[in-house]
């Protein structure tokens, strides 16, 4: 938390508003033109302080329960609450409860993993096997295409003769 419980930037706007404020009437005299500076300046140095000040109590409320208890208090309001859990339609749950469909619902997802392995593991031999079957259609087609080149070639040597 610190000096001045975090308020430390509105101590230092507030006495600079304040001197500046002490000031002001000594300074009317002594050099007129100052008198603009200070009537422009002391209203802004109030209104930081007081902007300080609101968001220091603004950021205290928002963090009380870290602020303002203590450690010890903290552990005895964890030990002494008790936490009840309700289920959609109302009912109370109790912690063993909520401990088996925890067990029940790590089985399930276990499961369904295995599952996905499994169908990977079908989806990769599949895509081997498309990569055969297309390595099986090449050689196809090249021994279609050799036996067309075969008998254009025989085609010309009966002409020849």
């Amino acid at each position: 938390m610190g000096y001045l419980g975090n308020h430390l930037a509105t101590m230092v706007t507030g006495v600079f508003a304040a001197i500046l404020t002490v000031l002001w009437p000594f300074f009317i005299d002594f050099a007129p033109n100052l008198n603009f500076i200070f009537v422009i300046c002391v209203p802004i140095t109030w209104f930081l302080t007081f902007a300080c000040w609101i968001s220091q109590k603004s950021t205290d409320y928002m963090h009380k329960s870290k602020t303002y208890v203590s450690h010890s208090e903290k552990k005895s309001l964890n030990n002494s609450q008790t936490t009840q859990i309700y289920t959609s339609d109302g009912k109370q749950i109790s912690p063993t409860q909520i401990k088996v469909a925890q067990n029940e619902l790590s089985v399930e997802l276990n499961k369904l993993k295995e599952t996905v392995k499994l169908k990977e593991s079908e989806i990769e031999r599949l895509n081997q096997e498309i990569s055969n079957l297309q390595t099986l259609v090449q050689i196809e087609s090249l021994k279609t295409e050799l036996a067309n080149l075969k008998m254009l070639a025989f085609g010309n040597k009966t002409k020849n003769k």
